[in-house]
Parts: structure tokens; sequence; C-alpha cells
């Protein structure tokens, strides 16, 4: 006969399997993501370089005055009376500008009448420019027509902005009053001569010798 102590070891040792099956059949729950707080990472490899803008066109249509500035680049085929400031400015076979132009870069294929400045400047054949041109490199191919002078400087750009403060500063600064007339210096006096001093000595009397004898 079965003791039993001897049939509780063999239930307990029987029930012992059943025990690690169920915790191999439960499904094991997958680690939770977490979001990540590296924002700096993320912005710098998402970010990308703005592309640049397209040049502004005036068509041939157009007529503008007044002045044109821009930190980009010009494309002029119409006309325009006033001074232009870009980056980089193309002047149309069609255009006609009548002011001051300052770029970087400038292609003139029309006609300019005013100063030009630019570190580099270019006059194809068919340019017409009426004005003096200050540069740091210039290049004219044959048949362009230019009236005026050329000048060099390693720096235009600067220049015409420390030339206009000068004028600003010199139109500002007040003008000393004018001096006050001085009244004429009045003739002096010339000193009266004596009436004894001015009439002539009478003449005298010859003495008679016999009455003095």
């Amino acid at each position: 006969m079965f003791s039993k102590s001897r049939i509780n070891e063999t239930a307990g040792r029987a029930e012992a399997p059943r025990a690690s099956e169920s915790a191999a059949s439960a499904p094991v729950s997958a680690p939770v993501s977490r979001p990540s707080l590296d924002m700096g990472g993320n912005v710098g490899a998402g970010s990308a370089p703005k592309p640049k803008p397209a040049a502004s066109v005036l068509s041939a249509d157009l007529q503008i005055s007044g002045n044109i500035r821009t930190s980009g680049d010009v494309v002029i085929e119409g006309v325009v009376d006033g001074d232009i400031r870009a980056h980089l400015l193309t002047v149309g076979e069609s255009a006609t500008i009548r002011g001051e132009i300052i770029a970087d870069d400038i292609v003139i294929n029309g006609r300019v009448i005013g100063r030009v400045r630019g570190l580099k400047v270019r006059l194809t054949s068919t340019a017409r420019v009426e004005g003096d041109i200050i540069h740091k490199t210039i290049a004219i191919e044959s048949g362009a027509h230019f009236e005026g002078s050329v000048q060099r400087q390693d720096d235009p750009l600067a220049s015409s902005s420390q030339s206009a403060a000068a004028s600003a500063t010199a139109s500002s600064a007040p003008r000393p009053a004018a001096a006050a007339p001085q009244p004429a210096a009045a003739p002096a006096a010339r000193p009266s001569m004596p009436a004894e001093a001015s009439r002539p000595a009478a003449p005298k009397a010859p003495m008679d010798s016999k009455a003095s004898q």
C-alpha cells in the first residue's frame, strides 16, 4: 500500500510542469518606445537651404518713374526714370534707364543715361551708355557705344555710400553768417591854416637916405 506522503509528492510533481506551461503560453509584452527628446538633431536634419528666388523681370511695356531697390536679381526690358540698386542687374536691348545704377554684377545690353557703379560691369555690342563708369572689373565688347569716363576702384559700392553721406553732412552743416558791412571811413579832417599865415606879407616902404642924414 502507498502512504499518503508519497501520493502528495507525486501530485505536486505532476502540477509543476503545468505552471511552467502556463507561463510559457502567456504573451510577452513588447517594450514601449519613448519619443526622443533630442529636438536639435531632428530640426537640423530636416531643415533644407532656401532656394534662390527667381529674378524680377520688368517687361518692355512697363514704364516706372522712381527708384528701385532690391537684394536680388533684376532684368529690365522697359523704361525706368530713377536710380536702381540690385545684386545682379541685366539691362535688356529694349530698355532705357535714366538714373544711377548700382549692383554687384551689371550687364548692359540697352541704353543707360547716368552713372554706373558695379564690381563687374559688362557692355555688350548693343549697349549705349552715356555717363561715367566706376568699376572693379570691366569688359566692353566691340560695337558698344560709350560716352564718359572710366574709373577703377577696389570697392565702388562703398564709395557711393560714403560720398552720399559726405554730401548729406555738408548740406546739414550750418553755414556761417555773412559779415555785416562795415561803414565807410570818414575822410580825415585837414588842419585849418591861420588867417595871418595864409595872407602874403605886405612889402616894406623904401627908406629915404636923405632923411636919414
